[in-house]
């Protein structure tokens, strides 16, 4: 049986806890010690006699406030399918957290009142999806029966989302009228609204053709540690060890070494302790080489006929997810999975207005959740593909120098 990992992304109160309680609910995915519990804490009870809310919304902070602010991750799974939900904040504050569940999601539910419409988070969220090249993209336009079900007002939305999407040239986009309150088209069709004639939201999510994130094209590894036991019985032993990013590697593959440029033969592939003949993402593993080369943490292995970009000066995409601003001329670490080098930001491009959409090129400072196109150059060369090739190895973090928190998410271009 195969996992969908999916995100619900929405403003503050849009109902994306309320949506994943009812799918749980629904499914039969909740224990009945838990039921009980629910009913004791419920304040904003439905017509079942609980808040579904409080299925995600775990933090106490979350539960008094009545909002989320961590991404909460539940599991369950129908007959058909396994499910990895990520329920993100809906407070501007906590985009950054947004980000996080969205960049391991394989589909994105972004939510929406529908007695607001498209609002400035759903073009925030939307920008997001966009930049992180989201497979699919369901719209989920919730709280119908507090506009009587109307077919008019799902239809304007509708096209107001089309128009965004247009510019931001998002995929495989597809719309459910629902009411996670009352559980109108999430599981069985709403008598609600007979006009809608598509799927319930769980039958799309258990029949959804999700190809698999991983790229098998592009073969990428990463030295995580070198293994010199240097025992009597291991005297000559040189492995390194690390996950296989992208890509398969097997027993006889020339490899060049990067940054270091150097040709060399794999003579051996070890995993779970025991040896094989090929490797493949994501799957970690011990390689060993024919020749004695200096190779440190942060290397890469890569295939001799597929190499990625080896520069130290690039451009990026980031969201800046710092209370400090950004300016051209801050100094930060990069952080390249292993690979932590000192990096200055040279320029910024242009910032992106989540309103407009439009690329502000009169750009000198970024704040906390706003998106800008950088020049980055670092202290000495990274390896690196284009995110949109591939976003293993073209996703970084900026970090910053002093408190070594992680102020920017970058999507190398």
């Amino acid at each position: 049986m195969d996992i969908l990992r999916f995100i619900t992304a929405g403003s503050v109160d849009d109902g994306k806890s309320t949506l994943i309680g009812r799918l749980l609910y629904d499914s039969k995915s909740i224990l009945v010690d838990q039921l009980e519990a629910l009913e004791k804490q419920s304040k904003n009870k439905n017509a079942d006699g609980i808040d579904l809310a409080l299925l995600t919304d775990g933090l106490r902070a979350e539960r008094e406030q009545g909002i989320t602010i961590d991404v909460a991750y539940r599991y369950f799974s129908t007959p058909k399918r396994k499910f990895i939900i990520a329920d993100a904040p809906g407070h501007v504050q906590y985009t950054r957290n947004m980000i996080t569940g969205a960049s391991n999601s394989q589909l994105i539910i972004i939510l929406i009142d529908a007695r607001l419409g498209v609002i400035e988070q759903t073009r925030r969220h939307s920008i997001i999806a966009s930049l992180l090249k989201m497979k699919h993209i369901v719209v989920a336009i919730n709280k119908m029966d507090l506009v009587g079900y109307s077919e008019e007002i799902f239809n304007t939305i509708k096209k107001d989302y089309l128009e965004i999407a247009e510019r931001l040239e998002l995929k495989n986009i597809n719309f459910f009228p629902i009411s996670a309150l009352n559980g109108d088209n999430i599981v069985e069709p709403s008598h609600h609204m007979p006009w809608y004639k598509g799927s319930p939201l769980l039958e799309f999510l258990e029949t959804v053709e999700v190809s698999d994130s991983i790229n098998l094209e592009d073969a990428r590894f990463q030295v995580q540690y070198v293994i010199r036991p240097q025992t009597e019985e291991l005297h000559d032993y040189r492995g390194y060890a690390g996950p296989i990013i992208s890509g398969i590697y097997r027993k006889g593959d020339r490899v060049k070494i990067l940054p270091s440029n150097i040709e060399t033969t794999i003579s051996k592939i070890e995993t779970g302790g025991k040896e094989v003949q090929e490797v493949f993402a994501p799957q970690p593993a011990v390689i060993l080489l024919e020749d004695d080369i200096d190779i440190s943490r942060g290397d890469f292995f890569v295939k001799t006929d597929n190499l990625p970009n080896v520069e130290n000066e690039f451009e990026a995409l980031i969201c800046w997810l710092d209370h400090k601003e950004l300016q051209p001329g801050n100094k930060y670490f990069i952080q390249f999975k292993s690979k932590l080098v000192k990096a200055i930001i040279k320029e910024i491009e242009y910032k992106l207005d989540v309103n407009t959409l439009d690329k502000n090129e009169d750009t000198t400072s970024v704040k906390l959740n706003e998106v800008v196109k950088v020049k980055i150059k670092t202290a000495s060369p990274i390896v690196f593909d284009a995110y949109e090739k591939n976003n293993a190895t073209g996703s970084a973090i900026l970090v910053d120098e002093t408190s070594n928190s992680t102020v920017g998410a970058c999507m190398i271009l």
